[in-house]
């Protein structure tokens, strides 16, 4: 046996290949069916979702007759809808956003220098600031025997009177 006639050879004395095994024909036609076969699913996928579409349209209920400024598709809510077309009181629509935004005003407001009534000429200051201030003048002390004492001893006095006025009147009819 000669060992000439196995071999498959170039001219050139390169290796080749199989020429019965693979064949660019049957390569081609595979693409082909590939790209066939996507392009058929994607226009099945957006026929079935158009018709998805179609049917939750029409399955809308009935607006009530009342309702003003209805979008057409009320499956989606257009920007600005809520706000415009609902009146007061509005339910929370950013729960989270609108406590952020409430947290940040307090602690704006704690923490800095402001003012409450510009007219009276009332101020407020931060936290720290107003606590430095009380460390070193003290509280404020109301007087001993000032009006709030007095206030107290009418009002004690006052039932008295009206009790031993019920006690003359009562006396007087028998």
């Amino acid at each position: 046996m000669s060992n000439e006639t196995s071999k498959h050879e170039n001219v050139n004395g390169h290796g080749s290949y199989e020429r019965q095994d693979l064949q660019v024909s049957g390569i081609l036609y595979f693409l082909l069916a590939l790209i066939v076969i996507t392009v058929i699913c994607l226009f099945g996928i957006r026929g079935f979702y158009a018709y998805l579409e179609h049917y939750a349209k029409g399955s809308q209920p009935a607006v009530n007759p009342l309702i003003t400024n209805v979008p057409e598709d009320r499956r989606h809510v257009a920007p600005g809808y809520p706000q415009s077309a609902f009146p007061n009181p509005k339910l929370e629509e950013d729960e989270r956003g609108q406590l952020n935004d409430i947290r940040m005003n307090e602690e704006r407001e704690l923490y800095s220098y402001g003012w409450v009534d510009e007219k009276a000429g009332t101020l407020h200051i931060p936290i720290e600031r107003a606590m430095d201030l009380v460390a070193q003048r003290g509280l404020p002390v109301r007087p001993q025997g000032g009006a709030g004492e007095v206030s107290a001893a009418t009002a004690e006095r006052r039932p008295q009177e009206s009790n031993n006025s019920k006690n003359v009147g009562k006396g007087k009819k028998k």
